[in-house]
This record gives structure tokens, C-alpha cells and sequence, in this order.
């Protein structure tokens, strides 16, 4: 069976360190991008499976980046799970309004994310 693709989006090294290697560690085909228009590019580039997309970056913010990627023919079935510091109701709401499939907030467990990261590509 093929390895699972998962592009992990954050600005901030150290979290993208712990995802890359979390998920390495999990057998997962792992990618990386620094702000929303690098994830846009390698999305476009890999076509991941599944997207773990930090809401608060430069070059455009996670919501920006899941509308996008719900509006492109080729990735707009990808699995989009939202990771971020923003845990209000308001925040969670306007992450699945503009069309991600699971909202995580941080901090994080690792087994917690992975769970979710299993459901979603299950699904």
C-alpha cells in the first residue's frame, strides 16, 4: 500500500520539526511549507492526502489557504486539519466554514493529532 501523503504548514520551525518527525516516525510521506503561498505551491506540487494547516501565517493565513484549496479542482477533495493556537468557537466555526474537515487546537499531544490524522484520512 502506498505511504499517506501529509503536508504539514506552519511558520514556526520548531512546530514543523515536531510534525515532520511525529509523523515520519508514524510512516507517513511527509512534507513541508513555511507560510501560505508555499503551501499552495507544494499542495499543488504532491497532491497530499491530507493537510495539518497552522491558521496563523504570513503570505496568506490557514483560511485563506483552505478556501483556496476548496476552490481548485485537482485538491479540493484533499482532508484539511487545522492546527492553531485560536481555540474559540467563533475561530473553530470560520476554520469549518471555509472548509476544513478537522479543527486542532494547540497545544497539541501527538497521540491526539494522530488519532484525528487517522480518522480523517479514513474517512
Amino acid at each position: 500500500m502506498a505511504r499517506k501523503r501529509i503536508l504539514a504548514v506552519d511558520d514556526e520551525p520548531n512546530i514543523l520539526l515536531s510534525l515532520e518527525y511525529i509523523l515520519e516516525q508514524e510512516g507517513y510521506d511527509v512534507h513541508v511549507a513555511r507560510d501560505g503561498e508555499e503551501a499552495l505551491e507544494v499542495a499543488g506540487q504532491v497532491h497530499p492526502d491530507l493537510i495539518l494547516l497552522d491558521v496563523a501565517m504570513p503570505r496568506k493565513d490557514g483560511y485563506e489557504v483552505c478556501r483556496l484549496l476548496r476552490q481548485r479542482e485537482d485538491l479540493a477533495g484533499v482532508r484539511v486539519l487545522m492546527l492553531t493556537a485560536k481555540g474559540q468557537p467563533l475561530e473553530r466555526k470560520k476554520g469549518l466554514e471555509v472548509g476544513a474537515d478537522v479543527y486542532v487546537t494547540k497545544p497539541f499531544s501527538a497521540e491526539d493529532l494522530l488519532e484525528k490524522i487517522r480518522a480523517a484520512l479514513k474517512a
